[in-house]
């Protein structure tokens, strides 16, 4: 009688735990697609190293396509066995090297970046998104939101100037429809420049929406959008 206790709690256990890993692949409410803006990030205290292709156009770059839910938690790491695999995304590499590049120290190609991407936010979308699907529509979303000439088109230029945050909000909001995030960091005189720009997008990876809750970081009143 005890041995078939055992056993019959150790397959509700087991259970359990499958219910949980399915969920925390699937409950998710919607995307944060976040856009970096080179420039801010290399102008702080770790600095930047480029990527072995070379330094990047003067553009925004994909900083992250993160599930997230609507009482704000983020879900993450959510399928250890589903490894990133670069041959599934091979035809997606040069477009990646060039949107999506990684910044960081030593000088590398980007395969670390995208594969701890997909392993810790990736994996929290496999209920909508293959691993090939999931970067493609960052690339896209990428493409259908130009935040840079958004920016440009209200007369707000990467050259080291001021702006009131307002600016940079009321830009893209009228562009898109919708109030966005911004993030900012601080270079080694401690101004406030923009590096991160968050967008909220519906499960599919299809449509951008109005954010649950915006994300707003430590910004000044004003904000320098530093040159690259």
């Amino acid at each position: 009688m005890k041995l078939i206790t055992i056993s019959f709690l150790s397959k509700l256990l087991i259970l359990q735990y499958i219910s949980v890993q399915c969920l925390s692949a699937q409950n998710f409410d919607f995307f944060y697609f976040i856009q970096q803006w080179p420039g801010a990030y290399c102008d702080s205290k770790q600095s930047c190293c480029f990527p072995k292709t070379g330094k990047p156009t003067t553009n925004f770059t994909i900083y992250g396509l993160r599930p997230n839910t609507n009482d704000n938690s983020s879900p993450s790491n959510c399928d250890t066995k589903s490894v990133f695999d670069k041959s599934k995304i091979s035809d997606l590499i040069k477009n990646l090297e060039k949107n999506w590049p990684s910044l960081s120290c030593p000088s590398n190609d980007g395969i670390k970046l995208w594969s701890h991407e997909w392993m810790k936010h990736g994996t929290c979308s496999e209920s909508e998104l293959t691993q090939h699907n999931y970067f493609q529509t960052a690339l896209k979303l990428k493409q259908k939101l130009n935040l840079l000439q958004i920016l440009k088109n209200a007369g707000i230029e990467p050259n080291d100037k001021f702006y009131n945050v307002g600016d940079f909000l009321d830009a893209i909001q009228q562009a898109t429809g919708f109030l966005p995030g911004i993030e900012c960091n601080r270079d080694s005189t401690h101004n406030s420049q923009l590096l991160n720009v968050y967008m909220c997008v519906e499960v599919s990876g299809s449509n951008f929406i109005e954010c649950p809750g915006v994300p707003m970081g430590t910004c000044g009143a004003k904000i320098q959008f530093a040159k690259f």
